[in-house]
């Protein structure tokens, strides 16, 4: 496949607005108590603020199948520019909000938008460059992905010291704009890989369509706002002032119409998006939202201390098992699935298996190293995000690594190697004592866990979009970082109970347990979590070894020369 002219201007425009959307999953970590102070709640209603994260996470999770089908059925060029607005909507939308439901809502519009920048762009980049030259692409969109997560918390604490943290959706919605802007200017026309665009209406249905929308804009974006001007004037304050019985802004006569014009404007919208959905299977994509969504909720909202699962478990899960019933029977009778009939073969599933294992190991990591900081060293949330930081840093440069390394090696050889060092360096962080972290080998073994992970991202993605056919990258794309991002959910919820237990039972052990003890316990915890990453990740390595020792014929051919 011939390469177009500004291929790599758009892969690194593409690669930047992932890794924005990368940062916005971890911005929210410093800003989340002033987030909730914006909101009403009190730092005592921690639990209640769980959607604000949960929220991003589901919908960066449950449509991301969909948004991979699409991306096949039209120009990944568009599917990107859609992201990017939703996300610039659910930015701006989180950056104005005074009330829970509106910032979750937000939040969740903005976890549509960024994960989707995701499948579309590793397929772009399968797209853009044929097999066996893709490596270097997909190291680069991997290592900058994994860059805005570290860069997130970074460029969170610098907006708060500076600003408010409304600042940082405001920022996120520009940067956005921004980038779509320049997908635009560079990627030119359609893909002609995919199908060609529907019949549009008559141009006065589209003038009345962006008179809706700008309507829906102005309406609801003052509903929201409610200038002080407007609010409190004589004139021009009916308008704002809620119905009997409501406080929320959006229960107002002016949010009402806001509704009314939103209501509208997909109405007349949907002569141009109801073609490709009806395409894209909807009622599927609806099937597997309902379970991916049902899994995250149960999972993300449980309290480790208490439960595996989340208090709506119950009802959750088997909601999500009859949805993956009916998607199973759907997929075998639908005459174009969701997921084409073609796209788990070859090396596709144990990509997947592969994927979750990662995610399960990586989000351990994440999650407790700063804790085991905050138990040992420091009682201060930055220095142990700080410590973080020697791993979160290793990891893009692994990932670089990894897609440089395919250039001359199959992704067997170049994901097991660095998986099983991974194994060997979470079984030595499961030996760590009280100190560990203020020994020189800690980091060296922090160093060389993230540059293993980081060595297994690109040849996962590039085995798996290897082997899927041609005109299904983009779900298959899609369906890899899905299984990372379960991994990550149900993984810590795992891990952290079983780690939880262990504690409790050493707690429970003791008669009048003295501070030093309940700090022991806490290691004991961890070490715990970290075993069973150290598993995790020697699974993943063993998976590994399926994605291909030997380079195909394809494989061989010479790398880019620029």
């Amino acid at each position: 496949m011939a390469l177009r002219g500004g291929s790599k201007a758009l892969l690194a425009t593409a690669s930047i607005a992932v890794a924005l959307a990368a940062a916005d999953t971890y911005v929210v970590v410093l800003a989340l108590q002033d987030m909730m102070n914006g909101v009403g709640i009190g730092v005592d209603a921690l639990q209640q603020a769980a959607p604000i994260i949960s929220g991003f996470l589901l919908g960066y999770v449950a449509v991301l199948p969909l948004i991979g089908r699409l991306a096949d059925l039209v120009a990944r060029q568009r599917i990107l520019l859609w992201c990017l607005a939703i996300f610039v909507v659910g930015s701006a939308v989180t950056a104005i909000a005074v009330e829970l439901p509106v910032l979750v809502a937000g939040r969740v519009v903005q976890g549509i938008g960024g994960g989707g920048l995701v499948p579309a762009t590793l397929a772009l980049v399968a797209d853009l460059w044929p097999r066996g030259r893709r490596g270097t692409a997909l190291g680069v969109v991997s290592a900058v992905q994994e860059l805005g997560s570290v860069l997130g918390p970074l460029f969170g604490a610098l907006i708060l010291a500076l600003w408010d943290w409304r600042v940082i959706f405001w920022v996120n919605a520009a940067a956005g704009v921004l980038l779509a802007a320049g997908i635009r200017v560079i990627g030119g026309g359609t893909d002609p890989t995919t199908a060609s665009r529907p019949t549009r209406p008559a141009w006065w249905w589209g003038a009345l369509t962006l008179l809706a929308t700008a309507a829906t804009i102005v309406l609801l974006g003052l509903a929201l706002l409610a200038p002080t001007g407007l609010t409190s004037s004589i004139r021009w304050g009916a308008p704002f002032v809620p119905y009997a019985g409501h406080t929320d802004r959006l229960a107002t006569p002016i949010g009402v119409w806001g509704l009314v014009a939103l209501a509208v404007a997909g109405l007349l919208s949907a002569r141009y998006w109801w073609p490709v959905l009806r395409r894209a299977d909807l009622m599927g994509a609806v099937l597997i939202a309902v379970a991916l969504g049902s899994v995250i909720l149960t999972f993300a909202s449980a309290n480790p201390e208490k439960q595996v699962v989340g208090p709506l478990g119950l009802w959750l899960l088997p909601v999500a098992a009859l949805a993956v019933v009916l998607y199973v029977w759907r997929h075998h009778t639908a005459a174009a699935p969701l997921i084409s009939r073609g796209v788990l073969t070859g090396r596709v599933r144990p990509a997947m298996i592969c994927s979750l294992c990662v995610g399960t190991a990586l989000v351990a990591i994440v999650v407790d190293v700063p804790l085991l900081a905050r138990l040992t060293v420091t009682d201060s949330e930055t220095t142990a995000a700080l410590i973080l930081v020697r791993f979160l840093v290793a990891v893009p440069v692994g990932a670089l690594l990894g897609g440089w390394l395919l250039r001359r090696a199959a992704p067997g050889l170049v994901a097991a190697p660095g998986l099983a060092v991974t194994a060997l360096g979470l079984a030595l962080m499961a030996t760590w004592s009280g100190d560990a972290l203020n020994a020189v080998t800690s980091t060296i073994e922090l160093v060389v866990v993230g540059l293993g992970i980081g060595l297994a991202i690109a040849p996962v993605n590039d085995a798996a979009l290897h082997d899927a056919p041609d005109a299904d990258h983009g779900v298959a794309a899609a369906l890899v970082v899905v299984a990372r991002m379960i991994g990550m959910v149900v993984g810590l919820a795992l891990l952290t109970a079983i780690g939880l237990h262990r504690f409790y039972v050493h707690i429970l052990s003791l008669p009048n347990p003295t501070a030093a003890q309940v700090e022991a316990a806490g290691v004991v915890q961890v070490q715990t979590v970290f075993l069973g990453a150290a598993i995790a990740a020697a699974v993943a390595a063993l998976l590994a070894t399926t994605l291909g020792v030997r380079r195909t014929t394809t494989d061989q051919m010479a790398p880019l020369n620029s």
